[in-house]
């Protein structure tokens, strides 16, 4: 064998192996963080980031008896794309007046109100630009399900142009939590709420091309929305008690509205002019 042909041998070997380790180490992610848990009021919240596809947290009482667990978001998985690489897991646990802060790898946060459950995520990083639709990894379980649902995934999209862009609460009183999610009518662009049902998976549209109340069917006006919890006082509203978790939409300095379950329905009440 000639220097020259033992040398290319040499050199195509050695460019097979650097291939072949650069296309390992970028096919796989390292371990996730070890997350400190958080201790309050006697019970201790934990992150185990043991599951690449869902992200969750577990509540545990200082006997090591395990109360609940609640899944924060879920990561949408590419069939195209090595698995592993598309995992986001949570980085960080904190608590705030009482609110458990979950930040996922990605610097998106959630808050979990810790006596009810209910989840409400914000972007905090890579978010689309204002007015742009995108696709963020990390997003709740019940969303998830509903957009690979062929009757609502031929309608409509998930709309990310207003932070948060999903809220999380017991809207019809049956003791499971629900997700309202910012969605846009694919043929009119017209905007709105999906209300999931945590039970069922049964989608309610409001706006999106569907009217309800004084909010029409289209809620390109609404600029912000929170939770409205049902233990919430409701003086000066025509509702006695809510029977479940309610949304409050608003327009800045002009109206606002709840939208709640009367038992039958979602209904609006408007709240201001």
């Amino acid at each position: 064998m000639t220097s020259a042909n033992h040398l290319r041998i040499v050199f195509v070997s050695t460019l097979f192996l650097a291939v072949f380790l650069l296309g390992s180490i970028f096919a796989k992610r390292i371990a996730p963080a070890v997350v400190e848990p958080v201790i309050h009021e006697g019970v201790r919240y934990v992150a185990p980031n043991d599951d690449g596809r869902r992200a969750y947290i577990e509540a545990w009482d200082v006997y090591t008896k395990k109360l609940w667990d609640l899944t924060v978001f879920t990561n949408r998985i590419d069939p195209k794309l090595e698995e592993d690489v598309q995992w986001v897991f949570i980085s960080e646990l904190s608590l705030r007046d009482g609110t458990l802060i979950v930040k996922s790898e990605r610097g998106t946060t959630y808050q979990v109100d810790l006596r009810t459950r209910a989840i409400t995520g914000c972007i905090a990083a890579q978010s689309p630009a204002p007015g742009e639709t995108g696709h963020p990894n990390d997003i709740p379980e019940l969303i998830d399900r509903a957009i690979t649902d062929g009757s609502f995934a031929k309608n409509y999209d998930v709309s990310f142009h207003m932070n948060p862009f999903y809220l999380r609460g017991d809207f019809n009183g049956d003791g499971k939590i629900n997700v309202a999610v910012l969605v846009k009518q694919r043929f009119t662009g017209k905007v709105g709420i999906a209300i999931i049902n945590g039970a069922s998976d049964k989608i309610t549209i409001l706006g999106a091309g569907t009217v309800i109340g004084n909010g029409g069917d289209n809620f390109e006006w609404m600029d912000s929305w929170e939770i409205y919890s049902k233990d919430r006082m409701t003086n000066g509203t025509s509702v006695a008690k809510l029977r479940g978790d309610a949304l409050l939409v608003s327009k800045s300095e002009a109206a606002s509205a709840l939208i709640y379950w009367n038992g039958k329905r979602y209904v609006w009440l408007q709240q201001g002019d």
